[in-house]
C-alpha cells in the first residue's frame, strides 16, 4: 500500500476519435462520481496528447515521437512545479508511450516519485478484455511492480532547464545531449594537455580502437612501455571524470571517451 493519500488520477491517451478509446473513456468515467471513487476523495482528469500547436492521434514516425515526448515532458513539469508526488503507472496503451514517459520521468522526478508496472496475469486480461471486469475479484494475480529508475534531474538540475523543448525541432533532446557531449570534451581536453606527447600517442592508438599489442607495434615500442603509459593516462582520467578508486578502467574506456575527440582532430 502507497503511505500517501493518491487525490487525483489522470489518464494519458491519444486524442484520437476512435470508437474503441472513446467507449472506454466513457466507462472509465462513469466509476467516478462528483469527485469521488467508491468511498474514496479522487479526481479524475484525463490528458488527451497534445501540443499547442498539434493533437497527437498516434505515433506513426519520429515526428510524432518528439512531439508526444514534449506533451509528456510538458505535463510533467506541470505537475512538479505545483509540488506534486507522481506515481505514474504504465498500463496497456502504445508501448512506446511508456518508453517516453519513462524518458522524460528520468529528467523531472525527484526521489519521491515513483512509476510503476501494472502486471496481470493473462486470464485477468482476457476476463478483463474490452472492460467487461473493472473491478479486481478477489485473489486475482494482479500487482505494482515498481520500476528501478535514477532521477537524473535530482542529480543534474541544469538537465531539466534544457528539456524545455523547443517547438519543431527535429529531436527534442538535441540541446540536453549537446550539453553533456560539452562536459564530456571538457573532461578529456583536461587529461589530454596533462599528458606528454608520447602519452598523447598512446592515447590516440587507443582511442581508434586498439588493443595494447596493435599499441605497441603501431608506435614501435613494447608493451609494457605501453601499460605504463596506459596507467598514467588511466590515472588523469580517474581524476577527470572524478571516479572512485575501486572502479575499474581499462583501454576501453579510453576508445569510448576519447575517440570523438580524436576524429574532430583530424
Amino acid at each position: 500500500s502507497l503511505s500517501l493519500p493518491i487525490t487525483e488520477l489522470i489518464v494519458l491517451h491519444f486524442s484520437h476519435p476512435d470508437a474503441r478509446l472513446q467507449q472506454a473513456l466513457h466507462k472509465l468515467a462513469a466509476e467516478f462520481n462528483s469527485g469521488q471513487y467508491g468511498e474514496r476523495l479522487l479526481r479524475l482528469r484525463f490528458q488527451p496528447l497534445s501540443t499547442p500547436n498539434q493533437t497527437i492521434h498516434d505515433i506513426y514516425d519520429e515526428t510524432d515521437a518528439n512531439t508526444a515526448w514534449e506533451a509528456i515532458n510538458d505535463l510533467i513539469i506541470q505537475l512538479k512545479t505545483e509540488q506534486r508526488t507522481l506515481h505514474i503507472c504504465i498500463s496497456g496503451g502504445r508501448r512506446i508511450l511508456g518508453l517516453l514517459t519513462m524518458s522524460a520521468a528520468m529528467l523531472h522526478f525527484g526521489h519521491q516519485d515513483v512509476l510503476w508496472h501494472m502486471y496481470s496475469s493473462a486470464e485477468l486480461r482476457q476476463a478483463a478484455d474490452e472492460g467487461a471486469l473493472m473491478h479486481l475479484p478477489p485473489g486475482a494475480e494482479f500487482r505494482l511492480i515498481r520500476v528501478p529508475m535514477m532521477p537524473w534531474g535530482s542529480y543534474f538540475p541544469a538537465l531539466r532547464q534544457m528539456t524545455r523543448p523547443t517547438a519543431g525541432a527535429a529531436d527534442v533532446l538535441a540541446g540536453p545531449r549537446a550539453w553533456l557531449d560539452g562536459a564530456e570534451y571538457a573532461r578529456a581536453r583536461q587529461v589530454i594537455e596533462r599528458l606528454t606527447e608520447r602519452q598523447r600517442d598512446v592515447l590516440a592508438a587507443f582511442a581508434a580502437g586498439l588493443n595494447p599489442q596493435r599499441v605497441a607495434e603501431k608506435l614501435f615500442i613494447s608493451i609494457k612501455t605501453v601499460d605504463s603509459h596506459k596507467t598514467v593516462i588511466l590515472a588523469e582520467c580517474r581524476n577527470a571524470w572524478a571516479l572512485p578508486d575501486d572502479d575499474w578502467l581499462d583501454y576501453h574506456f579510453l576508445a569510448e571517451k576519447f575517440g570523438a575527440w580524436f576524429n574532430l582532430a583530424d
